[in-house]
């Protein structure tokens, strides 16, 4: 029978975002707007921090990838998601939700770990500034994105491998607006304990690995700034502290109110608002907290729109 359904089983079907048909054009609208917003922004702070000078230092190098992430991960979901509020029922191949979500746990996985990159960056400028130029060395930036890159792609190719070789049965409606594998488990029909075991180790392992850095790097971070003298230097230190700081709790706050609610208040439509938030807000804030709060950004921006123009 599990065989039989295996072969027939060539597409799913995508639940979306609400099966509240009022809520599909409106909510299009907006998901539109947001991406377009993610697109063009994550785009001009790679360009920014890749052509403008000024900009080549180890934070923005940090930062350009953080874009390219954000970038990927809502480019993954967000274009299915809006074909999902214009057509009556929402399909997705059996290979095509396989990629899916090999990217977008690729992408999500190499977040944890840039975050944390970008800790231990901030906590070296501050904590020894007169190293800085030493310790954070061009060929450790590389070691620093390069790991987390080949580590996620082990893992997102690790579960999605061991996912799509078994066996499917039962609905083919994935209660998700789009292919992750927390609803995908529950649609096999052999025994999938040793997956979500697998999964729940390695899910620990990066949420509590990356947060002990990021959590070790800001208290070090604090008390130098407690420590310094001038009210200067530690506006100075907050401020380049500050938008990583605020991506973070956004990030973590989102992850952790997903993994911390009691069974009882665990439900799919609530996973599905922190998904929307960490899959598409997020990518769409980080470049704003970026840009706004960074006078090299904006200074860098205007730069390249006067070059633009004078061409």
């Amino acid at each position: 029978m599990g065989q039989h359904n295996l072969t027939m089983l060539t597409e799913f079907i995508l639940a979306g975002v609400t099966r509240r048909p009022e809520l599909q054009l409106p909510l299009f609208g907006v998901f539109f707007i947001i991406y377009m917003i993610t697109v063009t922004g994550n785009l001009v702070l790679i360009i920014l921090t890749k052509v403008d000078a000024r900009l080549n230092t180890p934070m923005y190098f940090f930062i350009r990838h953080l874009a390219f992430i954000d970038l990927g991960n809502s480019t993954v979901i967000c274009p299915k998601m809006l074909v999902n509020f214009i057509v009556d029922q929402n399909t997705i191949s059996f290979y095509e939700c396989a990629t899916q979500l090999a990217f977008f746990l690729f992408f999500i996985i190499s977040e944890f770990f840039i975050l944390s990159a970008m800790a231990y960056d901030r906590y070296v400028a501050i904590c020894n500034p007169l190293l800085y130029n030493v310790v954070i060395s061009p060929r450790l930036c590389h070691v620093l994105v390069g790991v987390p890159y080949l580590y996620s792609t082990f893992q997102s190719l690790m579960f999605t491998t061991k996912i799509f070789t078994l066996t499917f049965c039962g609905s083919h409606i994935i209660s998700h607006f789009y292919c992750d594998d927390v609803p995908l488990i529950p649609m096999l029909c052999s025994n999938a304990q040793e997956i979500q075991l697998l999964i729940i180790m390695f899910s620990a392992f990066n949420l509590i690995s990356t947060m002990l850095v990021i959590l070790v790097s800001y208290v070090l971070i604090l008390i130098t700034i407690f420590r310094m003298n001038s009210a200067e230097g530690r506006k100075k230190a907050f401020s380049t502290c500050g938008s990583h700081l605020t991506v973070v709790v956004v990030f973590y706050g989102c992850l952790l109110f997903m993994y911390l609610q009691p069974k009882s208040a665990h439900s799919f439509e609530t996973d599905k608002m922190a998904s929307v938030f960490y899959t598409l807000i997020i990518p769409m804030l980080n470049p704003l907290i970026y840009s706004l709060r960074n006078k090299e950004v904006k200074n860098a921006f205007h730069r390249f729109i006067n070059n633009v123009c004078s061409l």
